[in-house]
């Protein structure tokens, strides 16, 4: 059984699932692992994302766990099988992993949910919005390093404007609408581009505004991305140390509940777009 040196995200998180299924089962992982016929260190390595895991043996686990859920199962089977090699691995050693990791989440995802309270969320960004952004953000990096990060997030707008594009709803706080990266006039097409992509039936754009009582809900951005099931879905922090990606029951259930919040704080998707004109008219 071959080890990765650098397990992705994704791969990180089936073994963690398969964990979360043998905790329920009240099994220890020297149990599990004569299930499976393999040593402790083997299922170690299965359980942390090190090692692959065959269909077969997710199959068996699975039923020893005496886990029903059918969809959960084809699930983990279709994370531990799936070989596809996208996009983003024209990246790898040239970027951090992370991005990789949430370019994979994107790919995989069935949906997408963010907040942005500062910065215009990644997904809308022109790429002179982006190369403004990045430039500030990391001013010691030369220019190829910075291209790389904008090519990268130009392309991962393949999941709202390519041939699968995958629902996605956007809570933009006022403050990234009328914060002028990039300058006056690539700000203002920057305004453009969301309200061109806001008529996508797919995507629906609301605004948090200014002026709000009792309102503390967008704190930090914030991105939710939907798994094959509910169980599955995903959140992603920035944080001081690096990107979080987020997978507990009780985490996922309490940004669902936020996003909510957040929702029906925010101006409809028709007012929405009257303020981001209005925003556009005054520039």
């Amino acid at each position: 059984m071959a080890t990765r040196r650098h397990p992705t995200a994704r791969q990180t998180r089936l073994g963690a699932e398969l964990r979360k299924l043998r905790d329920a089962a009240g099994l220890k992982a020297t149990e599990a692992a004569t299930l499976l016929g393999v040593s402790s260190v083997q299922m170690s390595q299965i359980e942390s994302g090190v090692a692959g895991v065959s269909e077969e043996r997710v199959r068996r686990l699975a039923a020893n766990y005496a886990c029903s859920d059918s969809e959960l199962i084809d699930a983990l089977v279709s994370m531990a099988t799936d070989r596809t090699r996208g996009w983003w691995e024209d990246y790898r050693g040239v970027l951090p992993a992370a991005y990789l990791d949430l370019s994979e989440l994107d790919h995989y995802a069935t949906y997408r949910q963010d907040v942005a309270v500062i910065h215009v969320p990644g997904l809308f960004q022109t790429d002179a919005y982006a190369r403004a952004l990045f430039t500030y953000m990391n001013p010691e990096f030369p220019k190829d390093e910075v291209e790389h990060r904008v090519t990268h997030r130009m392309r991962r707008k393949v999941i709202i404007e390519g041939p699968d594009a995958i629902p996605y709803d956007a809570l933009i706080h006022e403050a990234a609408l009328r914060i002028q990266v990039a300058g006056r006039d690539a700000f203002r097409a920057q305004l453009a581009r969301i309200l061109e992509l806001s008529d996508a039936e797919h995507v629906t754009v609301r605004v948090i505004p200014f002026g709000l009582d009792d309102f503390a809900g967008a704190g930090s951005a914030m991105v939710y991305a939907g798994g094959e099931v509910a169980c599955l879905d995903t959140v992603v922090r920035d944080a001081p140390h690096g990107t979080g990606f987020i997978d507990s029951e009780a985490q996922l259930e309490h940004f669902r509940r936020l996003f909510r919040r957040v929702k029906e704080a925010s101006l409809t998707p028709e007012h929405s777009r009257d303020l981001i004109n209005q925003v556009a008219k005054e520039l």
